[in-house]
């Protein structure tokens, strides 16, 4: 037995994978912890759809990680296929060339990881290195395959991913973050390109870029990670496997055909979501959490959605992804049976998550720039004899009011501003979450600029304290969660919260008994939602 192998296969203690910094917030490194939860969800689907056989004991299937960054994922199937195949292939060194040479396929994201990767799983940054444990490679890449591709610019951007020329288009010496899958029109023939023949693989698995690096920032940079998962589908893999952002669940950028081929398609059988990026990647700033989910390309089914955050117990349920009427996925399992609640009081139907027009509170609530002012507006400091007064960014100012060319119905009306973003947390999703910035009444005469969105209008201080204190309500707020992905606030968010009648003050109590919910839903809400203090002038 060759003693080289014997000893890179054993436990490593500590584990180098688990120490790594990450590149970035959106090109994270997989803990090996999370890496084997996702292995171990394929092997049971594995097990399922095939009268319980191992995974592991199967020296015909391939696995690809299509944008591999420490190699994590080959090198844990490769431990694991090591076990599995003990007595399909006794000697060491036969199964794990075997193993290397015919079973596990990785592509590198940058040339750094890809010899990272190989480290990761050949011992050795040279698959033919002498301290490789692969002996039977023909060439220094083995099965990790990484080149230098391009761009392809049209009109400024890139024709596969959209990055931005300016920003990307920087000549030879710096990374071009054009990866591989994504760049090609047929994925199929781009990975037959890279390892030869008809490559067919039955397990794809991987953690891919979130976000493009060209300038962007937040949830205003572009995302990737969806065409990744597209790109994946169309190789016709038997399971599919990717952990990525959860934004998509509701909304994100460029994500709406995304989403709706996802929640539409039967094959996806599993989501496991995290609330909090943090428990999965630890110091990562990733708002909005993270899933990851597996696909299933021979058996269409129901979905299983499971909920994790801390240690709170995990929320399991099988249901549809898409509700009649939703065009998001509701995430909490617990939060649907509350949505269905109120939507049936207010509709009358028992069977749809949609909310007659005239009864949603989103159709008070203003688009972004309600007043045509950017976020960056800055007013005069001192009040002329016609002019408005603005809150803005960081306090106040004025501005004549015959340049306020948008909005002006609401000028001289009650209302109710409501920051666009919500306050920030750090680094980190935590719970109870206020949802909203604290929203405060506009009086007449009163703009905003694109920092707020205005709510209104109403005729009536008494009106527009009434809708001030609905919106401090738990319950108000857990219904605006339903269709928040992320730290943005926008009117879209609004559309599962109906309308009140603005003639008192509203408290959660008076919510919960309107719409009959329950000791352990009430529980789940305020476990959820901070509490928010009303400060308007009505009494109860």
């Amino acid at each position: 037995m060759n003693g080289k192998v014997q000893l890179s296969l054993r436990g490593r203690n500590p584990d180098v994978l688990a120490c790594i910094a990450n590149l970035s917030n959106d090109e994270v490194f997989t803990p090996p912890e999370f890496a084997n939860r996702m292995l171990d969800a394929v092997a049971a689907a594995w097990a399922d759809g095939h009268n319980g056989a191992n995974l592991w004991a199967n020296p015909s299937v391939r696995f690809l990680d299509p944008c591999t960054k420490s190699g994590v994922f080959l090198r844990e199937i490769t431990s694991r296929l090591t076990k599995g195949l003990m007595d399909e292939i006794p000697d060491l060194q036969e199964r794990v060339d075997h193993i290397l040479t015919k079973q596990v396929f990785g592509i590198g994201i940058t040339q750094l990881t890809s010899m990272l990767a190989r480290r990761s799983v050949y011992c050795s940054k040279h698959a033919q290195g002498e301290h490789s444990i692969a002996k039977s490679f023909a060439t220094d890449e083995g099965n990790i395959w990484f080149k230098r591709t391009e761009h392809t610019w049209v009109d400024g951007r890139c024709r596969y991913c959209g990055a931005s020329e300016k920003t990307l288009g920087r000549g030879g010496d710096l990374e071009t973050h054009a990866y591989t899958l994504i760049h090609a029109d047929d994925s199929k023939a781009r990975v037959a390109e890279l390892f030869g023949g008809d490559m067919q693989f039955d397990v794809i698995i991987g953690n891919p870029p979130y976000q493009l690096d060209d300038g962007g920032y937040g949830t205003s940079a572009a995302p990737i990670y969806q065409l990744f998962v597209e790109q994946a589908k169309a190789l016709e893999p038997r399971y599919l496997s990717m952990v990525i952002p959860a934004r998509w669940f509701a909304g994100g950028k460029g994500l709406d055909e995304f989403r709706e081929s996802m929640l539409n398609d039967k094959h996806l059988r599993s989501i496991d979501d995290y609330l909090s990026a943090a428990d999965v990647f630890p110091g990562v700033g990733l708002k909005g959490g993270v899933c990851y989910f597996l696909w299933d390309g021979d058996n269409p089914g129901s979905c299983t959605v499971s909920t994790h955050f801390k240690d709170w117990p995990v929320s399991t349920a099988t249901r549809p992804l898409l509700e009649a009427g939703a065009d998001v996925f509701i995430r909490f399992n617990e939060g649907l049976s509350i949505l269905k609640k109120v939507i049936a009081l207010e509709s009358g139907q028992s069977d749809t998550l949609l909310l007659p027009e005239e009864k949603r509170f989103d159709q008070l609530v203003s688009s972004r720039k309600p007043f045509g002012l950017e976020t960056t507006f800055k007013g005069k400091a001192t009040r002329g004899a016609d002019d408005v007064l603005v809150y803005q960014n960081g306090g106040r100012g004025y501005i004549a009011r015959d340049e306020v060319t948008t909005g002006s119905y609401l000028i001289d009306c009650w209302k109710v501003y409501v920051g666009r973003a919500a306050p920030g947390t750090g680094n980190r999703d935590t719970y109870p979450h206020r949802i909203l910035s604290t929203p405060f009444v506009g009086e007449p005469g009163t703009i905003c600029s694109e920092t707020y969105l205005c709510i209104g209008p109403f005729d009536s201080r008494t009106e527009a304290d009434s809708a001030l204190s609905y919106l401090t309500c738990r319950l108000t707020r857990l219904l605006i969660l339903l269709h928040k992905p992320s730290q943005d606030t926008t009117r879209k968010v609004y559309t599962f919260a109906p309308k009140q009648e603005w003639t008192r003050v509203w408290t959660d109590e008076a919510l919960y008994e309107k719409y009959d919910i329950s000791d352990s839903e009430i529980e789940f809400i305020e476990k959820l939602v901070r509490p928010m203090e009303f400060q308007g002038s009505l009494e109860e």
